[in-house]
């Protein structure tokens, strides 16, 4: 039986091309795939309910169109208010067109509309763990958000603030180099405590501590090498004392990975991280985005959703 696909669209994601290309894209679709449905974004969140509208009418696949930030707002359209699956066994794919589009760089793909048309009409979905994170919003309320690849806090959501005030046309890693170089000008340390599953609590001073579900985030940079979206754990990094001298002098190692051998790095396998910090406010990363801050607890949820990839 053919499968029923929903589009989730975010025609303004790369600076609005994908929107003007769409029709074009379209075309290249359906000689794969052949109907499908299409919904457009048009606010933020609202992939979330557009999602949830698309499983609760039958969808068996839902391909986030866009980038990070829409992926994640589709991944939490696969559950309800409740955190409960809206239907069991439909799968999340995605057709890159973001400004950092990390998510999919933990997997050897061609990311291009054709194969990944092709994929869509024959490939098998696989299992796929799922992060969930409480935590404070911006008004000091409690939230609940789930996360396709990477969350994390400390200079990563100063930075991810810097990196949505820019324009989307220089470029995804040029935008997250600039935000960066930006962030670590203007950031110190924050003394936080954290807690790895049911382990002792630890306090000390953070540049940023990332709960990976993926390998990649801030626009290219590899910050959990081992991290795998389907082993039940996440990949915990911990980086301590870096600074803006670091970044420019040891800026490929957070790129290819070797920055764990660093002193300043720490790695940690978890299915539960539990953060907080008393006096300075510290901002959380989800998928690129800024919902809130600390105190966070993040969980992991294994084989939540399937994945076509």
């Amino acid at each position: 039986m053919p499968r029923k696909l929903v589009f989730i669209v975010n025609p303004q994601s790369r600076g609005g091309a994908t929107g003007r290309a769409w029709p074009a894209l379209t075309a290249a679709l359906r000689e794969e795939v052949g109907d499908f449905g299409t919904y457009f974004t048009k606010r933020p969140n609202e992939a979330t309910d557009l999602t949830r509208h698309a499983l609760e009418r039958g969808a068996d696949v839902v391909v986030a169109v866009g980038g990070d930030g829409t992926t994640n707002e589709v991944v939490n359209g696969f559950f309800d208010e409740r955190g409960e699956l809206v239907r069991p066994g439909a799968a999340l794919a995605v057709l890159p067109r973001g400004t950092g589009s990390d998510f999919l760089k933990s997997f050897t793909v061609d990311r291009s509309v054709e194969a990944t048309a092709a994929r869509l009409a024959r490939g098998t979905p696989r299992p796929f763990d799922v992060g969930r994170v409480q935590f404070e919003d911006l008004e000091g309320k409690p939230c609940t958000r789930h996360f396709a690849n990477v969350a994390s806090f400390g200079i990563s959501g100063v930075i991810d603030g810097y990196v949505n005030q820019m324009r989307k046309s220089i470029g995804g890693r040029l935008a997250f180099m600039l935000g960066s170089l930006k962030g670590l000008y203007r950031y110190h340390d924050r003394v936080c405590r954290f807690r790895i599953d049911e382990g002792p609590w630890q306090e000390g001073p953070i540049t940023c501590l990332a709960v990976a579900n993926g390998r990649y985030f801030g626009g290219g940079m590899m910050v959990a090498p081992e991290a795998r979206t389907d082993d039940g754990l996440f990949d915990v990094t911990l980086w301590q004392g870096y600074g803006l001298g670091d970044f420019l002098l040891k800026g490929r190692r957070l790129y290819d990975g070797t920055h764990v051998a660093l002193s300043g790095t720490r790695t940690y396998k978890a299915s539960r991280v539990e953060a907080v910090c008393e006096g300075d406010e510290v901002l959380l990363d989800v998928d690129g985005e800024v919902p809130g801050r600390l105190p966070a607890t993040f969980e992991i949820l294994p084989a939540a959703i399937n994945l076509i990839v």
